[in-house]
């Protein structure tokens, strides 16, 4: 498949590595000139173990771009991976999801193209995504179709790539089953576990197949934040233990 990646931060970049590492043809976008140049030489500008290694085996299947127009047409799935950091107040700063959000709804081409929100985004993001996707077209080109899907990343720094090829679950929420499909078959190889193991990142021993976890837009969305939550309240839990066993 042809996939285009918004954003070359640590989600964006580990996510487009290992889907061209699988076999589809992967265009990363970023505004940041100094970053598209600098990845277009083939560094790094994260710290990952292995990023170097498999961008170079994938090299010919990516691509660096700032521009959406290059991007954007033809893809099969634009995902969304932007920064949202919180604000003063705590809530999350949506001004780059929401200009993504305009900037593809202005290059998208006729095919049917699913639009994936893979950054962590409030419950809802996603029905304001194909909002503002629909907003920004305004009355050009009625054949143009899209739908909106949720994928939540859930990588730890340091094991990204192998969390992301060997994961224990790939969460996809559309309330569109033709998204669904697409997707699916996107992750197909991960899924079915029929990629080639990487040498310098093996295959865990007996892991035959990746489970899909398939839901509407609005329960994978909330699955993300009871995952990040869950992770904070065991953190917060042991390390209590850790006190009263010093006590």
């Amino acid at each position: 498949m042809r996939i285009a990646i918004i954003g070359t931060g640590y989600v964006g970049l580990t996510t487009g590595a290992c889907l061209a590492a699988i076999g589809h043809e992967v265009t990363c976008l970023d505004n940041n000139a100094a970053k598209v140049e600098t990845l277009r030489q083939g560094k790094v500008p994260i710290f990952e173990p292995f990023i170097e290694e498999i961008l170079e085996e994938a090299k010919d299947r990516m691509r660096f771009t700032q521009s959406y127009a290059e991007a954007i047409p033809g893809a099969d799935v634009v995902f969304i991976a932007v920064g949202t950091p919180s604000m003063a107040d705590g809530s999350p700063d949506l001004r780059y999801l929401r200009e993504a959000a305009a900037s593809i709804g202005e290059h998208l081409g006729e095919g049917f193209t699913v639009v994936v929100n893979k950054s962590t985004v409030p419950i809802g993001s996603g029905n304001w995504v194909e909002s503002l996707i629909r907003e920004s077209r305004g009355g050009r080109n009625g054949k143009v179709e899209f739908a909106v899907a949720s994928n939540p990343e859930f990588l730890r720094e340091g094991s990204a790539l192998q969390d992301s090829l060997y994961p224990d679950r790939i969460v996809v929420g559309a309330d569109s089953p033709r998204a669904v499909d697409v997707l699916t078959n996107l992750y197909r190889p991960i899924l079915e576990q029929s990629f080639i193991a990487p040498s310098y990142l093996k295959r865990p021993e007996g892991m035959a197949a990746a489970p899909l976890v398939t839901t509407d837009l609005a329960s994978a969305e909330l699955i993300k934040y009871a995952a990040n939550s869950f992770l904070a309240l065991k953190i917060s839990y042991i390390n209590e233990i850790g006190r009263l066993a010093e006590k």
